[in-house]
């Protein structure tokens, strides 16, 4: 089974300065990881915990979390080669595609290409950025974000990256948003997380969505003592996703209400592999 934790699952050790991207490596590593996905906020300069909290609710206003040197990245990908596990999936807050005006989608633009250049040299196989917009797109917004998306696309390809898109914020949280996305965009790939869709939307977003997922973000939130999660049914989530013959990484997102997350991110992996055995 190849599995992953996102790193946001780790916002609050990371805010709190009890974790940083060569303990989030090292966590991976203890819980039976078999790639790295981190959060951006992982990969950014910061300076006050607040700067990660801040960001983790707020995706669409976190262009503060400005990625951190050449240098320092070599660090990095050393660390991750002696732990014996590659990147996978780079999920960037702060670089979405559509702004209201044309100076804010320029600066949005030159931090997802920095971000491509981060996901190049770590040897990641794929970059999350998000649409943005508002929660229905217009067709000239849409127009825009077709546009954004393919740009982004042909500068990734030539780094040996793959794009994907999340139902996260904004209009990607219905799903027939999210599937005309797709579809509009040849190349583009679907990060599924199971818990991000407006409400009443989540059920129509996994049977629309599960047969593009490329990758999964699966959330977990409260569990009972033998390790339940209460808030959806994450065993039908993956046992739909088998069924439209996902092959790829199962990603942990949790998010514990106890605040613990490393039990968290433990807890939601082996009800993972109870749920696909």
């Amino acid at each position: 089974m190849k599995i992953s934790i996102c790193s946001f699952s780790f916002h609050r050790l990371l805010a709190a300065g009890q974790q940083d991207i060569f303990q989030y490596i090292k966590d991976c590593k203890e819980l039976g990881c078999t790639q790295l996905d981190p959060w951006n906020a992982h990969l950014a300069q910061l300076n006050h915990g607040a700067d990660a909290l801040h960001a983790g609710a707020n995706p669409d206003q976190s262009q503060h979390l400005k990625a951190v040197d050449d240098e320092f990245l070599e660090r990095v990908k050393l660390a991750a080669d002696e732990a014996g596990l590659p990147f996978g999936c780079i999920a960037v807050d702060g670089a979405h595609i559509y702004e209201e005006s044309e100076e804010a989608r320029i600066s949005n633009r030159q931090r997802a290409y920095r971000w491509i250049d981060i996901a190049e040299k770590l040897g990641a196989s794929s970059i999350r950025i998000d649409a943005g917009g508002p929660p229905q797109w217009t067709e000239e917004v849409f127009d825009i974000v077709v546009e954004g998306y393919k740009d982004i696309i042909a500068r990734a390809e030539k780094a040996g990256v793959k794009v994907v898109v999340e139902n996260h914020w904004g209009p990607t949280v219905d799903p027939d948003n999210t599937v005309k996305l797709l579809v509009a965009v040849p190349g583009l790939g679907l990060l599924l997380d199971s818990w991000n869709w407006a409400h009443g939307k989540q059920a129509d977003g996994w049977l629309k969505c599960a047969k593009y997922a490329t990758a999964t973000h699966i959330k977990t939130f409260r569990f009972t003592e033998d390790g339940q999660e209460l808030t959806q049914n994450v065993p039908a989530f993956c046992k739909l996703l088998l069924a439209n013959g996902f092959q790829g990484t199962w990603g942990v997102e949790s998010v514990p209400a106890d605040g613990n997350e490393i039990e968290g991110a433990r807890k939601t992996i082996q009800l993972i592999e109870r749920s696909i055995s």
